[in-house]
């Protein structure tokens, strides 16, 4: 009968990283697997994920995620993990071909976005992007304001 509608809801994120979309113009989106142990998925599981300052480095045809906090699982015992450890992110050898060509070449960093659930795994989105300059950053601020005015002025009128 009627179409179905494409699901919008918030629940899989786990966690985004804001500052990165302050920081940098992102350019491309790509999701990638990411190697996890046991406290490490229960930690994520239950928000527990800070993104500040992290980036992704391409070392040997090898992806890594570097400068994710995973807060230790408080049930863990001495197995628990180390919070800020290189994690290996699963990607095919022709995306991290790619992706390495494109952050030589042209100057850009590879940043992860955020992290969600897909289908019971933990995935992240990372974003191919350009980092802003102090003018970008207030030309995005001024855009936002402007469109939050209009908006107000909308509904005033309706």
């Amino acid at each position: 009968m009627g179409k179905k509608k494409k699901k919008t809801d918030n629940s899989n994120v786990l966690a985004t990283n804001k500052k990165a979309f302050h920081d940098f113009t992102v350019l491309a989106r790509h999701e990638a697997g990411i190697s996890l142990t046991g406290t490490e998925v229960k930690s994520c599981r239950a928000r527990n994920i800070t993104m500040q300052d992290s980036y992704v480095r391409i070392l040997e045809g090898n992806a890594e995620l570097l400068n994710v906090h995973i807060a230790t699982y408080e049930q863990g015992n001495q197995f628990n993990h180390d919070p800020k450890r290189k994690r290996p992110l699963l990607l095919h050898k022709r995306e991290i071909l790619k992706l390495n060509q494109q952050i030589r070449e042209k100057g850009l960093t590879l940043v992860p976005l955020k992290f969600y659930l897909n289908k019971g795994l933990i995935k992240v989105e990372l974003g191919l992007c350009k980092g802003k300059t102090k003018g970008d950053k207030r030309d995005t601020l001024r855009e936002r304001q402007d469109t939050k005015d209009a908006r107000r002025t909308m509904s005033q009128y309706k």
